[in-house]
């Protein structure tokens, strides 16, 4: 079950006391799913919780430092799926990071879209860099100490570029002939070596 600040709330429903912010990630998270990140503001973040708009910025500074929790709750919830599919493999790791960016696919193209520089936001830099190297420390079994990083780095560009690929709508074919998503997904990443079990 996904963790990310998304969800339904009743039209009705209005904020009132609890956690400010995680209400406004809520709002915010599905705002950015429905509208991608041109429709997501402050304000609309505010009116969606039923709070002030001026509330908001008890949290987040501006724009960008929502956008970048935003990015940042996403990293550590993909951190999250990948490691509930380790133990089925790297090629299950694979399999799980494609079906994050399907499901989240105004949340994916946030975290990877350069929309944010991470030299910017220390948060989100950190929460990226724990999703890369807890696959790192995956691999070490696979690859060898020296040789994981590049291992990491190859499959997660596999992963990563399939992905892209798949919600930019290449391989509609797939559909067309009559193969799932899940079953093309697992087929890629099968032929490659790297995402073999030993």
């Amino acid at each position: 079950m996904s963790t990310l600040s998304r969800g339904k709330r009743p039209r009705t429903a209005t904020y009132h006391h609890g956690d400010l912010h995680a209400e406004i990630l809520r709002a915010s998270g599905n705002i950015l799913e429905e509208q991608g990140v041109a429709g997501l503001s402050l304000r609309e973040a505010a009116r969606r919780a039923g709070v002030s708009h001026n509330a908001p910025y008890r949290h987040f500074a501006d724009r960008d430092a929502l956008l970048a929790a935003l990015a940042a709750e996403g990293f550590a919830e993909l951190g999250r799926v990948l490691e509930s599919a380790a133990v089925q493999g790297p090629r299950a790791r694979g399999e799980a990071y494609v079906r994050f960016a399907l499901e989240y696919p105004q949340r994916f193209r946030l975290m990877f879209g350069g929309t944010l520089r991470l030299d910017a936001h220390p948060a989100l830099r950190e929460a990226a860099s724990r999703t890369y190297q807890a696959l790192v420390r995956a691999f070490e079994p696979l690859a060898g100490s020296q040789a994981a990083p590049t291992a990491a780095a190859a499959a997660w560009a596999l992963v990563h570029g399939l992905a892209q690929l798949l919600l930019d709508g290449h391989f509609a074919d797939v559909r067309h002939a009559g193969q799932s998503v899940d079953a093309f997904v697992r087929s890629v990443l099968g032929a490659v070596r790297f995402a073999r079990a030993p």
